[in-house]
C-alpha cells in the first residue's frame, strides 16, 4: 500500500488492493474493506524498527476477529481496555502473559475477571485505582501512567487519564504497600505523532520522572510507550520501520538499558489497510452565492467517521471524477444532527462535477470507524465489516 521514497517517507500508491476491491464490487450501504496481508505487513515493518519493545496492539483501535486471529499468529501482545476485550483476544488464542489491561478506568469486577483469566499487568493512575487493583488482583504488575504536556502530535491526548509528575512516586509507594508490584510508567506521546522527533520533548519528561523513581528505590521493569505510530492521511509521514527505530534510538539515549519496552501501535497497525465504500447522497448549495458546495455522504461522524471531530483526521477521498476541476466542498454524513458536519472549517476540494449517486472511497479507515459506529443512530446500520 506504500511506497519509499529515497527520502525515507512513504507515500501511498494507488489504488490499493482494498480499493481495486471495492471498485469492482457494489456495496449496498457504507462498507470498511480491510486487508489483513497488509496489517501483517504493518506488523512487520514496525517490529524491525523496534526490536526488542514488544507489540501490544491496541485492540480498540479495531477489534475485528480476523485481525486479532492474525496478530497472534505473528506472536502480538494486546492492550486490552474493556472485558470484552480481553476476552475477544484470549477467544482468538492470544497468551495471557501478554495481555494488558491498559484503561486506567476499570470497574472492581472487570479487574477481578481479568485477573482470574491470567491478566498480571494493569494500568493505574489513582489511589483508588490500585486499590481496587489491589483488592481484586492481589500481587499484580501495575504500572504508572504518567500524563505529558507539550505533544506535537495532530491530535494530543487530554488529561483524562494519567497523572502528574508529583504524585508518581507516591502512586508507586501505594502499589508496593498494597502488595502490588510497582512495575513501571506508561504515557501516550499523542494520536498521530508524524515525526520520531516529535518525541522528543515528551521522552524528555517521562526520563525525569523515570531516574526519578528509579534513584528512590523502585525497581522499575517496565516502560510502555503507548501509541502514537502515525498513518497516511496525506501528509507525509516516515516508513515504519524507520520511524521506529528513531523513537528505539531516542528511549535509548534518555532511558539507557531498560529491562522492558511495550509498544501499543493501533492507528500505525491497521488504518492503512482498510477503505471504506461510500456514496453521495445530496451536492447542494445553500445560496446561489455561496462559494462552497455541501456534499453529504451515507455515512457520518455516527456511522463511523467520528474521528472528523475538531476535523483532527483528514481522510483522502477518492471519486470517479478526479480527472475533473475541483472546488471547496463542506463535506457532511447523512443524520438529521447538526453536529454530523465532517470538515467545515478547512473545506475539502472534490470535484465540481459530483453528484448523487457517485460511488466514493474514503481511505486508510481501517483506525477508529468500525469500532466508533453508532449500532443504529438516526436509524443507520452500523458500518458493515468485510475483510478480504
Amino acid at each position: 500500500m506504500n511506497a519509499v521514497t529515497g527520502l525515507g517517507r512513504v507515500l501511498p500508491f494507488a489504488p490499493s488492493r482494498v480499493e481495486d476491491f471495492i471498485a469492482s464490487n457494489d456495496f449496498a450501504e457504507p462498507t470498511l474493506v480491510i486487508d489483513v496481508d497488509a496489517v501483517e505487513r504493518q506488523f512487520r515493518a514496525l517490529s524491525a524498527g523496534l526490536g526488542r519493545a514488544h507489540i501490544h496492539y491496541a485492540v480498540k483501535a479495531n477489534p475485528h476477529p480476523a485481525i486479532i486471529e492474525r496478530l497472534v499468529a505473528l506472536g502480538s501482545g494486546f492492550d486490552a481496555a474493556s472485558r470484552g476485550e480481553i476476552e475477544l483476544v484470549l477467544s482468538q488464542g492470544a497468551d495471557v502473559d501478554h495481555v494488558s489491561f491498559g484503561n486506567t478506568i476499570k470497574k472492581a469486577s472487570d479487574i477481578r475477571f481479568a485477573a482470574n483469566a491470567g491478566v498480571t499487568m494493569f494500568a493505574a493512575d489513582a489511589e483508588e485505582e490500585l486499590e481496587k487493583i489491589a483488592e481484586n488482583a492481589p500481587g499484580a504488575r501495575v504500572y504508572i501512567r504518567v500524563i505529558v504536556e507539550n505533544s506535537e502530535a495532530d491530535w494530543p491526548l487530554s488529561r483524562k487519564f494519567g497523572c502528574a509528575r508529583d504524585k508518581v512516586l507516591a502512586l508507586l509507594g501505594l502499589a508496593r504497600d498494597l502488595g502490588l508490584v510497582p512495575y513501571g510508567l506508561s504515557f501516550h506521546v499523542g494520536s498521530q505523532t508524524r515525526e520520531a522527533r516529535m518525541w522528543t520533548g515528551t521522552l524528555d519528561q517521562v526520563a525525569a520522572i523515570w531516574h526519578e523513581a528509579v534513584d528512590a528505590g523502585f525497581d522499575l521493569q517496565l516502560l510502555n510507550i503507548g501509541g502514537g505510530f502515525p498513518a497516511f492521511y496525506g501528509e507525509e509521514i516516515q516508513h515504519p520501520t524507520a520511524y521506529a527505530a528513531a523513537v528505539i534510538e531516542l528511549i535509548e539515549a534518555r532511558f539507557g538499558a531498560v529491562p522492558q519496552i511495550m509498544a501499543e501501535p493501533g492507528r500505525g497497525l491497521v488504518a492503512e489497510a482498510g477503505a471504506i465504500a461510500a456514496e453521495i447522497l445530496l451536492v447542494s448549495k445553500k445560496s446561489e452565492d455561496d462559494l462552497h458546495r455541501w456534499v453529504y455522504l451515507d455515512i457520518g461522524k455516527f456511522s463511523g467517521l467520528a474521528e472528523t471531530i475538531d476535523e483532527a483526521i483528514r481522510y483522502q477521498i477518492v471519486t470517479p471524477r478526479d480527472s475533473d476541476a475541483t472546488g471547496p466542498c463542506v463535506l457532511a454524513g447523512p443524520s438529521c444532527d447538526s453536529a454530523d458536519v465532517l470538515y467545515e472549517k478547512r473545506p475539502i476540494a472534490l470535484p465540481m462535477t459530483l453528484r448523487a449517486g457517485d460511488k466514493v472511497i474514503i481511505r486508510n479507515c481501517g483506525a477508529y470507524t468500525s469500532s466508533y459506529s453508532s449500532v443504529g443512530f438516526n436509524g443507520f446500520p452500523p458500518l458493515a465489516v468485510l475483510v478480504i
